[in-house]
């Protein structure tokens, strides 16, 4: 499909047709997407939680309010998630990937050949607010993603931002893990009660958002 023709017919769905699933093999492909997804210097600060079965979903339920149960009717939830620190292991074991996916054959550098990502995120990604920041970024870049493939295979979505992360955090046992949960999405299929799926598709024109420079 054209990538504008997409675009203009995805949309967020707002309720979820509880008997249709997301099958095996399309959630495979989305999380692929996901662990694919771009970032600055490959750092892939993230750690993805997939909740894939009504029972799995409950466990959250504690951490959604009121107007936004409707969305956990859908066949999955995703949790994005992010380190509250990078360290000298975070960093050695993405150098070592890299290493092992032949990204380094070659290199006759005197220095390592990741210095410059490692000696950034040891200058200035200490801070936990500027980490949490900076990693969230890279968390919607992959979300985006999601976003768009989900929608090329006919799976619609919504992004759950309305959530208690920290009531998150604690059902996940993130803090133990070094994490911080950022946003969910959900995945599934529209009910045929979904009024959104029908509404037309409004956004601000050209000349209000963008700016063209030549």
């Amino acid at each position: 499909m054209d990538i504008l023709d997409l675009m203009h017919q995805r949309y967020t769905a707002k309720h979820y047709d509880e008997t249709k699933r997301v099958s095996d093999k399309d959630m495979e492909t989305l999380l692929e997407v996901l662990r694919l997804s771009p970032s600055s210097v490959n750092i892939q600060p993230w750690h993805f939680y997939s909740f894939e079965s009504k029972e799995a979903i409950s466990r959250l339920l504690p951490a959604v309010p009121a107007f936004n149960t409707e969305r956990f009717k859908a066949s999955d939830i995703i949790i994005f998630a992010v380190p509250t620190h990078i360290d000298d292991a975070f960093l050695d074991a993405l150098y070592e990937q890299e290493k092992a996916d032949g990204r380094y054959e070659g290199w006759t550098g005197s220095q390592r050949p990741d210095a410059m990502r490692f000696n950034n995120a040891k200058t200035k990604l200490q801070d936990p607010d500027a980490l949490f920041l900076y990693a969230s970024n890279h968390v919607y870049l992959a979300l985006g993603c999601l976003v768009m493939a989900a929608a090329s295979m006919g799976i619609d979505s919504t992004i759950l931002g309305g959530m208690d992360f920290a009531k998150v955090d604690e059902i996940l046992g993130l803090k133990e893990k070094g994490e911080r949960s950022v946003v969910g999405i959900a995945l599934g299929y529209h009910a045929e009660n979904d009024a959104n799926a029908t509404r037309p598709k409004s956004r601000l024109s050209k000349d209000k958002v963008i700016t063209r420079i030549k």
